[in-house]
């Protein structure tokens, strides 16, 4: 099955360094807590929503697409796969877990970690709209969000093959104190 695929690749939202937790178990902090929530609305609003969600199976990872899809209202609920492989893996692990997606997924999300998301996203965009390679070559932060279209199946995706629509990074508001 061919035609356009689109491959949604978000940064896990800024974490806490308690003192004594192992790198996999680190919770958000507070920033990530509201900045997790906006990056699912603008999944919704962008019309971003995803068909198949592969998270990385560390805490961080998992609490910003809990807290990002708790903001998808009205739009179907995607499949998700908490995918021990996502935690720290490079472009070419990244691409290996891509290519093994079903021909039937239209739109995958990738929650996962840098340096991993922001290679893969580079190794992949051969072109790009307006200046989001450059912004995504220049920095890559937490709850930054890159989107990658192409045509063709999952299993054929190749380096320089994509091109980037898009690349965002959401942010909530605080909360106003009075």
């Amino acid at each position: 099955m061919s035609g356009t695929r689109r491959l949604v690749i978000l940064r896990h939202a800024k974490s806490a360094w308690p003192e004594g937790v192992p790198d996999h178990d680190r919770p958000l902090n507070r920033r990530g807590l509201r900045d997790a929530p906006a990056a699912g609305r603008w999944l919704g609003e962008a019309g971003r929503v995803p068909d198949l969600v592969l998270c990385s199976s560390a805490r961080r990872t998992r609490q910003t697409w809990e807290l990002a899809a708790a903001e998808l209202d009205g739009n179907p609920e995607p499949e998700v796969r908490y995918e021990p492989r996502l935690y720290a893996a490079d472009d070419d692990d990244l691409l290996d877990v891509v290519r093994e997606v079903a021909a039937d997924v239209r739109t995958l999300l990738l929650v996962g970690h840098n340096p991993g998301l922001q290679e893969l996203a580079l190794l992949l965009a051969g072109e790009a709209a307006g200046d989001a390679l450059e912004r995504a070559r220049t920095k890559f932060p937490t709850s930054g969000t890159a989107v990658l279209t192409w045509s063709g199946p999952w299993s054929a995706l190749e380096p320089g093959a994509a091109l980037l629509t898009d690349f965002v990074v959401p942010r909530g508001r605080r909360e106003e104190r009075s």
